[in-house]
């Protein structure tokens, strides 16, 4: 389906409950002063029993309902355009809101929701630590690292914009080791940093890269991370608690441009998110990239491949593997989770979640296997578990 339909059909549903608008009912698309849409059902939820005073869940900005007006363009497009046209669910396999689950497993829902607007600015990347529950999310706002507990409470937050040794001023993206460091990249000043949980820092490495982006820890708390701007990947070795460096190693080089990467915790394997120089206007694209344990590359497919092979184009943000050893990606396209499969029988097609995400840029997964979705579109956090 061409790009324009689907961003049409993105029009027809409300971003809050994204239940397709209707003309009539707790359907109808209502327009809030602030110029946000949201349908009836919403603005009734948001306004609370008394129907006095809401807040727009994007720009907070308060109104009561009764200054709310119908949406008159988007009635008339729903006018011409009739039912909705249901191509684009079906082919991420959309049935009843949630996404089909990869490789055979039950149906995923989601669990909780964490963040929003104001506790999350524009996130970057997202980390669980396995041993603990934590989640670790690098996000723009005073303090770059907002750590969440098991459950969803905030319980720490650190990292100001600055030039002391505890301070971060751009974080690209975030892990957490098998020990309990929060490793951060910091495109501010081109280095890698790692804290405790507590915010501690216990070691920076200033030297020796151009631009490093993506990052994910090995079961022995190695860090694998890729450097944009040289085109490389490294194994970063350390003793985070003495906070000493022992090791830097490049172990590929000429990608292009290379963010995203992932350590299977079984295999070894290690899978990177190349984006590609654009040809022309409109025309970026991203190459999947697989390499086994001893770095022997196993699969590769760019965004035009993809599209050959699956019926809808995927342009891959941020990449993880599942328990099982999948390949899981993000894709800002048709906004969804895409499971990939097993390196030895990549690429397959399988969604994971094709409902509720706005503009999914990072990835992880918990220690139960539980799927963590960094949703930069509404500044959230996204939980989900099997059904």
């Amino acid at each position: 389906m061409a790009a324009e339909d689907e961003e049409e059909l993105r029009l027809l549903e409300c971003r809050v409950c994204f239940e397709w608008y209707g003309h009539s009912g707790q359907r109808r698309p209502r327009n809030l002063p602030c110029g946000h849409v949201l349908c009836r059902g919403c603005v009734e939820a948001l306004g609370g029993p008394e129907r006095r005073r809401l807040e727009c869940p994007f720009c907070r900005r308060a109104c009561s309902a009764a200054q709310t007006t119908d949406c008159l363009p988007l009635l008339q497009l729903l006018e011409v355009l009739g039912p909705a046209d249901t191509s684009i669910s079906s082919a991420l396999g959309r049935s009843g809101g949630r996404g089909a689950a990869g490789a055979g497993a039950a149906g995923l829902g989601l669990r909780v929701s964490l963040g929003g607007w104001g506790s999350l600015v524009n996130p970057t990347g997202v980390a669980a630590c396995r041993r603990s529950g934590r989640l670790a999310v690098a996000h723009d706002g005073k303090k770059r690292i907002h750590v969440f507990g098991p459950g969803g409470s905030s319980l720490q937050q650190f990292g100001e914009r600055g030039d002391a040794g505890n301070d971060i001023k751009y974080p690209l993206d975030v892990t957490v080791t098998s020990d309990g460091h929060v490793v951060v990249t910091d495109a501010g000043d081109c280095s890698v940093k790692a804290f405790d949980f507590e915010g501690r820092g216990v070691l920076a490495v200033r030297e020796g890269f151009c631009l490093p982006w993506g990052l994910d820890a090995t079961p022995n708390s190695e860090v694998i991370l890729t450097d944009a701007e040289a085109g490389a990947l490294y194994r970063l070795t350390a003793d985070f608690k003495t906070g000493k460096l022992k090791k830097c190693q490049m172990i590929q080089s000429r990608l292009i441009s290379p963010r995203g990467v992932a350590v299977s915790q079984t295999s070894g394997a290690i899978v990177v998110i190349e984006h590609l120089k654009a040809q022309g206007p409109n025309s970026s694209s991203t190459r999947v990239k697989i390499f086994s344990a001893e770095m022997d590359l196993v699969g590769q497919m760019d965004s035009f491949g993809l599209n050959l092979v699956f019926p809808s184009s995927i342009h891959a943000t941020a990449v993880a593997f599942d328990k099982e050893g999948h390949v899981v990606v993000t894709d800002t396209c048709s906004q969804a989770v895409i499971c990939l499969g097993k390196p030895e029988e990549f690429p397959i097609f399988n969604p994971l979640i094709s409902h509720g995400l706005h503009y999914p840029v990072g990835l992880t997964y918990t220690a139960n296997n539980s799927l963590v979705v960094l949703d930069s579109g509404d500044h959230s956090v996204k939980i989900f578990s099997s059904t």
